[in-house]
């Protein structure tokens, strides 16, 4: 399979949260690139909006993204 990615990904098991309207949703980062990550949620990701801020407690990070796929519990996002 070729692939086709911009940039290649790298599995990880990241504590994230999920930031928009007021609302701070955690999720899991499961695999992440410089330009993307694939996240998994604990809710239906039908509620998520299309675009939000990702947080990285950890690291201090606060990414906005655009969701490009979602699944029942996982969304494929672009960091804007």
């Amino acid at each position: 399979m070729v692939e086709t990615r911009a940039a290649p990904r790298f599995r990880v098991m990241k504590a994230a949260k999920i930031e928009y309207g007021g609302i701070k949703t955690p999720c899991m980062i499961r695999d992440l690139s410089v330009t993307g990550a694939a996240l998994e949620i604990s809710e239906l990701s039908g509620k998520i909006p299309a675009t939000f801020n990702l947080l990285l407690p950890d690291d201090g990070l606060k990414l906005p993204c655009q969701v490009v796929w979602r699944s029942k519990f996982k969304i494929g996002v672009a960091f804007d």
